[in-house]
């Protein structure tokens, strides 16, 4: 999740040094030169392999670091610079770099009877680096800890106090870990395949950041126990945004964004009946524009971007982006990603992963 630290364009040249910067083609020089922002996300390029590729605003990539396999979600911290990408459920492997340099990145395993979720944040001050994970034969959702400043050596975890947490962040403060437990129960020995569909038990959860103990836990009702809370940002007041992904009869319409705070109850977005059908019971990713006031959130099974006003909740617009994966805050609006290979202006010959971060 971008923090309103993230680097521009002039501080990202400023921090790589000459020794990146020779080693750019002379393309990727000029599409840095041109950038207001840069941005990173997983890619899956024409040959088939893996890579995290760092790109500008306007979708020109500047240079790419392989990966092991497939990546979900990122991580940035603007203390360190470094990145991190992790694997796509029920991957095992996070990989962790300096966008800005050429050094070798550092490729991390979650424990034998643990594997990652695709997300995870740093602590505000770089040092730690959280990961959501499955405790698979307990089934039950970790996040566990890793020391950035000790080649990111595994130190312990805290329950999530749910099941099947996907997407967390960390309050500017650094106090609070904020965890979208999905609800629904996985196992790798069935792949992806979701084994509670009946049973859903969708929540989300504050932890405190220096103990583990659970501040508060927020349970969907029973009349959306099949609306799998899946992704989150913060806004400048500290206002915790949410996006879901709806398990139940497709000719629902259920409600998909919403907020609350510390010491709320969640709040639903009202979104217009057919900003609700556009979006198919799915929403892919959501992005805070603290700068702007505004929420974005993406749908790759409608095809769609909606905007909306922080504020009120009003729909501000939609765009028609089929495919589309990644979002995240640019100098004005959003930078949106397709899995077409789309990057806002600019379509490259890869397929963008599903999720954006602004570095």
């Amino acid at each position: 999740m971008m923090r309103t630290a993230a680097i521009n364009r002039r501080n990202f040249v400023k921090a790589a040094g000459i020794g990146f910067l020779a080693g750019l083609t002379p393309r990727s020089l000029m599409a840095l030169e041109r950038a207001d922002a840069v941005y990173a996300s997983g890619i899956r390029a024409a040959n088939g392999s893996f890579a995290v590729a760092t790109v500008t605003e306007r979708g020109e990539i500047i240079d790419q670091v392989a990966l092991p396999a497939r990546a979900h979600g990122m991580a940035f911290s603007a203390v360190t610079g470094r990145t991190v990408a992790f694997a796509r459920r029920p991957g095992t492997y996070a990989m962790i770099f300096d966008p800005r340099n050429k050094g070798e990145p550092i490729v991390i395993s979650s424990r034998e009877d643990r594997h990652f979720y695709g997300h995870g944040a740093f602590s505000p001050d770089g040092r730690l680096l959280y990961a959501s994970e499955n405790d698979f034969d307990g089934n039950r959702g970790m996040i566990g800890l890793y020391d950035a400043t000790d080649r990111f050596t595994r130190i312990g975890e805290f329950e999530t106090y749910g099941i099947g947490p996907h997407d967390m962040t960390v309050s500017d403060d650094g106090r609070l870990l904020i965890v979208a437990n999905g609800g629904i129960e996985t196992h790798p020995d069935f792949g992806r395949t979701k084994l509670n569909l009946g049973e859903m038990q969708p929540s989300l959860a504050l932890i405190d950041a220096a103990t583990g103990a659970l501040v508060e836990k927020h349970v969907l009702s029973a009349e959306w126990a099949e609306l799998s809370t899946r992704h989150v940002d913060l806004d400048d007041k500290g206002r915790i945004w949410f996006a879901c992904q709806y398990e139940g009869h497709r000719k629902d319409l259920p409600p998909l964004v919403g907020h609350f705070a510390k010491g709320e109850e969640l709040s639903f977005i009202d979104l217009p009946e057919q900003t609700t059908r556009r979006l198919a019971n799915y929403v892919g990713a959501i992005a805070v524009n603290r700068s702007e006031g505004i929420v974005g959130i993406t749908s790759p099974k409608g095809g769609v971007s909606v905007t909306l006003d922080a504020r009120t909740g009003k729909v501000l617009a939609e765009t028609a982006v089929p495919d589309a994966a990644g979002i995240a805050p640019a100098k004005s609006g959003f930078a949106v990603s397709s899995y077409n290979g789309d990057f806002l202006s600019t379509r490259s010959d890869v397929a963008w992963d599903q999720h954006i971060v602004r570095i």
